[in-house]
């Protein structure tokens, strides 16, 4: 195999992982509890949708915007809807993206981090930010003739008028609550790579054992190999098979995770949470932290 077509099966194995990590995080007591109060509070509806997904987000959901419903049945808009999708997720890394379909709707992606990898986006919207009007219907009919669509005008015109109105404000809060919700299912994910690895080696299992116990020491990979009584090399070989991760990003990303929690308590200095996870330097700290979580620490704590 050739390093292109391994780089490919290395692609093809991390999507896989990542689809299965978002599919927990879906089926989440915790994610459809909040979807339920989400949509309540909101009107609006809520999915998780997996990074290179080609399918319509909202479509089945309780409060899928009716307009949308409609368009949906037809090739082009739904065509046209999923290119409006695609553009965001290419734009969406660290911060919340919105976009405008054809129709004027208002759809949104927050991106959600696990470590550093992209692996998923919670997108609500199907919203407009300014009352429907007739001449914004004729602007939507004259493209759908353009593109040939066929449509029940009538029914289409009930949808639009239907659909929800937010002013831009009231919509800003609403995506200000998905940033903070994003963040807490980023360390959902976190915690799940970093404690459950079905059938791993035991001496993987104690070298986390043991890893947990210290985090907060100046712990070096060849005293965790020794803890476990294997040779470093072996240690190395058989922890990043088994975690996908090395022992230096393993123990990074547990610190990181642990600070979190310790970010919560408001009288606890920033300098003071990272010597006590176990970090050397506060710049240490926060550079870690932001290539982690996407934001600073004093970042993070602002928004929980």
């Amino acid at each position: 195999m050739n390093l292109e077509e391994q780089t490919a099966t290395d692609q093809k194995s991390s999507l896989q992982e990542s689809r299965k990590l978002v599919n927990r995080l879906s089926e989440s007591r915790i994610f459809q509890d909040y979807e339920k109060a989400y949509s309540q509070s909101s009107g609006l509806p809520l999915a998780i949708r997996p990074i290179e997904s080609f399918q319509m987000a909202m479509r089945g959901k309780k409060s899928e915007n009716p307009f949308c419903a409609l368009m949906a049945k037809t090739n082009k808009s739904c065509i046209a809807c999923l290119e409006v999708e695609a553009k965001m997720e290419k734009s969406t890394t660290l911060e919340p993206k919105s976009l405008h379909c054809f129709a004027g709707m208002c759809d949104t992606m927050v991106p959600i981090r696990v470590g550093n990898k992209l692996i998923a986006f919670l997108q609500t919207g199907q919203v407009l930010l300014d009352r429907p009007s007739h001449g914004g219907f004729d602007k939507i009919t004259r493209q759908l003739l353009d593109w040939g669509t066929s449509v029940d005008l009538k029914s289409l015109e009930e949808a639009y008028f239907q659909t929800k109105v937010l002013t831009p404000q009231q919509y800003d809060g609403f995506i200000n609550m998905l940033t903070v919700f994003s963040q807490h299912l980023a360390t959902i994910g976190n915690s799940v790579k970093i404690k459950e690895n079905a059938g791993e080696p035991q001496t993987v299992k104690r070298a986390r054992q043991y890893i947990e116990h210290n985090f907060d020491k100046r712990l070096r990979l060849e005293e965790a190999a020794k803890a476990v009584n294997t040779s470093v090399r072996y240690f190395c070989k058989v922890f990043k098979k088994s975690t996908s991760m090395t022992f230096v990003d393993y123990l990074t990303r547990l610190r990181v995770e642990k600070s979190k929690n310790l970010l919560l308590n408001p009288n606890k200095r920033i300098s003071e949470i990272a010597y006590e996870v176990g970090f050397e330097s506060l710049t240490q700290f926060n550079r870690s932290f932001k290539k982690l979580s996407g934001q600073t620490p004093t970042q993070y704590r602002k928004t929980v």
